[in-house]
């Protein structure tokens, strides 16, 4: 089929479970195209000379390439232009803000017609590509003898750990969790990512030779010394995971709970495991009123969560409107869809309640103030506006900072910058301390999962360039000792 038919085909996103069904379960609500589908809604890309879908993705995926694969029903070839630029491409395709990114990008939305269903076709491509066996475990060229050990599986470690497998290193990725997978495996919910399309990732890199050593603790279980004298490099890329806490009267109590402690135990749940807090209560939204407050995915993660949970009611409240939202427009509107209830300029003042259980969230309502120079708007109180919510549970999902590395590693080589983030060399991934990497939100602060992708790999050939040049360096070093012994 040819390219540039959006003048005759109209846009059509995959297929969507309805809200009723789809809040009584943790499924994934959209379908895969199916093969005509995926060609029709292809065929709509205008093929243009410059791109700015690709200049919108952070991974510089050469989208216009495999879309018109797509339109033509070559979809072994669209799939290896997809995975030659991207390790996880359909797990992006799922879980990319494409709205903001390529699909936001797209020259036909920028000019008054519908945009490319980018994403739901990245999707497509790369589950055929597993349904048909072309993704095989990694047989690099060359075994090559020096070993890298990657701190965190999330998706900045397994797209490092897929690259350097290709490169004939040897790999060892080193998790704090009993699952690999990182973010994508505890952070995100089934109904966005079901955990088989990450663990056939996992598997895969398992394998190709990738070692996983889960349930270690680096600095508790394992000395980072110890895997400094071990590995010939180390890349740590653990995100970020300590989360910003609430400062208001009454916060401390047991009743105010951290979004990612409840998305894990949602998600442990999932896999069938027993986890104390749920059943007793405390990280369960089965029954409560339940008010999450923030503005971001992980709050329409929480949100959507507790409605799958059976939540009696539940609201999220955010500071700003709609509009300055930092979440996913689709999240919010499917949050919507399902019955959450969303209370805009409005901030919490303080939890009601006591130390042991809450009553509500009195909040204050708040207005946005004259732009600024570069048309920010800030936000301040309506003196004597408020009100209170009732609630049985409040998550607070107020974004995430990194945790105290150098300490938690006992290496105060690793310089962190005032956020604390991990300091690199300028243009590159290797931090202060020499042959040891850092990148995702270790590196840049909580982020998307893109940009983690996108980090991982590059700082995989940054890897890659500092072992070469080493092995470089020291061949060249025993030429000149042989040089000189013959000389004497």
């Amino acid at each position: 089929m040819d390219t540039n038919r959006f003048v005759v085909e109209v846009k059509k996103t995959p297929k969507k479970s309805d809200a009723k069904t789809r809040v009584t379960n943790f499924g994934e609500i959209y379908a895969d195209f199916t093969p005509n589908e995926a060609s029709h809604q292809s065929s709509r890309c205008a093929q243009c000379g410059v791109p700015f879908c690709q200049h919108g993705c952070p991974l510089q995926n050469n989208i216009p390439d495999w879309l018109r694969l797509t339109a033509e029903g070559r979809i072994e070839e669209a799939w290896q232009i997809s995975s030659a630029t991207s390790t996880l491409p359909e797990i992006c395709g799922r879980i990319c803000p494409q709205d903001r990114l390529c699909e936001g990008s797209c020259v036909l939305e920028q000019s008054g017609w519908e945009n490319v269903t980018i994403g739901a076709v990245e999707r497509y491509i790369n589950d055929k590509a597993f349904e048909e066996g072309w993704i095989e475990a990694i047989t690099p060229v060359v075994e090559r003898p020096q070993s890298i050990g990657i701190i965190g599986s999330g998706p900045a470690g397994i797209a490092a750990a897929d690259r350097l497998r290709t490169l004939g290193y040897k790999v060892t990725v080193y998790d704090r969790h009993d699952r690999a997978g990182g973010l994508l495996t505890y952070g995100i919910p089934s109904f966005k990512l079901e955990k088989e399309v990450v663990a056939r990732r996992t598997d895969r890199l398992a394998a190709s030779g990738v070692a996983f050593a889960l349930n270690v603790n680096i600095g508790e279980d394992v000395a980072f010394e110890e895997l400094r004298d071990k590995h010939d490099a180390i890349l740590i890329a653990t995100g970020v995971y300590k989360a910003r806490r609430l400062s208001v009267p009454g916060c401390g109590s047991k009743g105010v709970v951290a979004a990612l402690d409840f998305l894990i135990t949602a998600n442990k749940v999932g896999f069938g495991d027993q986890i104390a807090d749920f059943d007793n209560g405390r990280l369960n939204a089965k029954g409560k009123n339940v008010v999450v407050i923030g503005g971001g995915d992980t709050a329409m993660d929480c949100v959507r969560t507790s409605i799958r949970q059976g939540a009696k009611s539940v609201t999220c409240v955010y500071r700003r409107d709609r509009a300055n939202m930092p979440g996913s427009d689709r999240e919010v509107a499917n949050a919507e869809d399902e019955g959450v209830r969303f209370e805009w300029l409005s901030a919490p003042k303080a939890v009601l309640g006591d130390a042991d259980s809450v009553e509500g969230l009195k909040i204050q309502r708040m207005r946005l103030t004259t732009p600024d120079a570069q048309g920010r708007q800030a936000v301040e109180e309506i003196h004597g506006a408020e009100a209170d919510l009732p609630a049985d549970l409040i998550i607070e999902a107020l974004g995430f900072e990194p945790e105290n590395l150098p300490v938690l590693f006992n290496e105060p080589g690793l310089e962190v910058t005032r956020w604390g983030t991990i300091k690199t060399m300028a243009g590159e991934f290797q931090s202060m301390v020499p042959g040891v990497f850092a990148a995702g939100d270790i590196v840049r602060g909580a982020s998307l999962v893109v940009w983690a992708v996108r980090e991982g790999q590059d700082a995989a050939a940054d890897i890659h360039h500092y072992l070469q040049t080493e092995a470089l360096s020291a061949a060249n070093a025993n030429s000149e000792a042989l040089s000189v012994g013959a000389a004497e």
